[in-house]
């Protein structure tokens, strides 16, 4: 039987892999000028949304099933408030999970909004895998 460390450090593998593949979605939509920008944002959405729960995981936090990037980061304040609280601009990222994906009120995601709905990723994908580093070997 593998321990329960073990098992727990896969997990939160599996996490950051679905969330760096959904970074990297977004990531090379906005390098190659794509004009997909819903699907740009909807991919940076999902990248934030997953790198946040690999961290609940890391910490043993339950979450729903939730794409709201706030009520995750309000779990994530309850181990890490230095963690949270200066990803907070990343909430603007929660209407990129749903709203962009149908046609509603919603106006399109301009390019200069689906290049800071990347750039918001990016600071919760540096973020997250920085707290999930192990600590360097003395």
């Amino acid at each position: 039987m593998r321990p329960p460390e073990e098992i727990k450090r896969g997990l939160v593998m599996q996490w950051l892999a679905k969330a760096d593949e959904d970074f990297g979605v977004a990531e090379h939509f906005v390098f190659e000028n794509s004009p997909y920008l819903n699907a740009i944002g909807f991919h940076a959405q999902q990248a934030a949304e997953k790198y946040l729960k690999a961290f609940l995981v890391h910490s043993q936090i339950e979450f729903p099933k939730s794409h709201d990037i706030d009520r995750l980061l309000n779990l994530v304040a309850t181990v890490d408030k230095n963690l949270s609280e200066p990803l907070r601009d990343a909430v603007v990222l929660t209407d990129y999970a749903v709203e962009v994906r149908y046609p509603v009120d919603l106006p399109e995601i301009t390019p200069l909004e689906a290049r800071e709905a990347l750039s918001l990723a990016k600071r919760v994908r540096e973020a997250v895998k920085h707290r999930l580093a192990p600590p360097p070997v003395p």
